[in-house]
């Protein structure tokens, strides 16, 4: 069994995807809010709506871009973060900076090139926004991870961001494998193989060893949870998260929220990957509390047609 190749049905995987990294944002982000603290420690959802960050914003425009393009082009990627940017999505300050010059005519080389003393952002923003596109490729990881590295440039040129952007496609588009989801030995070992070496590939490599360890809080310790917003802070807990609840979207989203950190992206993250298996998508209840995409985001019906 291969997966539909068709871009109809290319999108209505990555549409999937990204229904269940905006629940996972969206959720995640209401555990900023102090008076919700009690309730992450009792499991319990506080009162809707939930809306979601620049971690969902940044993704529909992925998608979009896919859609338009059946591929990542990066001038019109730039173009759809900047055009589509909100201020109060909880943006960071350099990206922020980078989007509105875009908008005003800069070239997105030179500022991304430029950032951070000539480093580039080695943030998690690229790879919280990805997961819709493994999922878009879920019949070929190994363009998962090229076009997943293409995306990243916009905003993010250092190799830590890069590979940790290639290593959420990559755990996606294997997730939504058509024969169902692989074992978490199997995901973790199929996305180390397919990303460079790195501190993320070093950390994906402790999450593998880490499988059968219980307490999450313990794992976030030695691999990170976000707390550093830096992507090899970030993806090897997210995704050692996600290979343990392939299928079961509230396990997944819980696991990873009690740990603290950057949590709507990291549930941002896990949301995508998990969703990318039809078997685990998000609870109905939960989708229904979570702030509507915006109107741009490109629809299945229309692909179809």
């Amino acid at each position: 069994m291969t997966p539909d190749s068709s871009s109809a049905g290319r999108l209505e995987r990555a549409l999937t995807s990204l229904l269940g990294l905006a629940v996972g944002d969206a959720l995640g982000s209401q555990f900023f809010v102090p008076v919700n603290y009690p309730l992450l420690k009792r499991r319990e959802l506080p009162p809707g709506p939930w809306q979601w960050t620049d971690d969902t914003e940044m993704a529909c425009s992925v998608v979009a871009v896919l859609a338009a393009h059946d591929r990542i082009d990066q001038d019109a990627l730039a173009q759809s973060f900047a055009h589509h940017h909100d201020f109060d999505r909880g943006y960071g300050p350099a990206v922020n900076r980078l989007l509105r010059l875009v908008r005003e005519g800069g070239d997105w080389r030179e500022l991304a090139a430029a950032l951070f003393n000539g480093q580039g952002s080695w943030g998690n923003g690229a790879a919280m926004r990805i997961a819709p596109l493994g999922a878009w490729y879920a019949d070929d990881p190994e363009q998962a991870t090229h076009q997943a590295e293409i995306s990243a440039y916009p905003t993010h040129q250092h190799r830590e961001a890069v590979v940790g952007a290639m290593a959420v496609a990559a755990a996606a588009a294997l997730a939504a494998a058509p024969a169902g989801p692989p074992s978490p030995e199997a995901l973790l070992d199929g996305v180390v193989a397919l990303v460079p070496k790195s501190a993320v590939g070093a950390g994906l490599r402790r999450a593998r060893d880490m499988l059968d360890y219980g307490d999450p809080g313990t794992v976030a310790a030695v691999l990170g949870c976000g707390r550093r917003t830096t992507a090899h802070d970030t993806v090897p807990f997210a995704l050692w998260s996600a290979a343990r609840a392939l299928g079961d979207y509230e396990r997944a989203f819980w696991t990873t929220a009690q740990v603290g950190g950057d949590v709507d992206t990291t549930c941002a993250i896990v949301g995508g990957v998990v969703a990318s298996a039809k078997a685990g998508l998000p609870p109905a209840d939960w989708t229904a509390r979570t702030e509507a995409l915006p109107d741009w985001t490109p629809t299945a019906r229309a692909a179809s047609a």
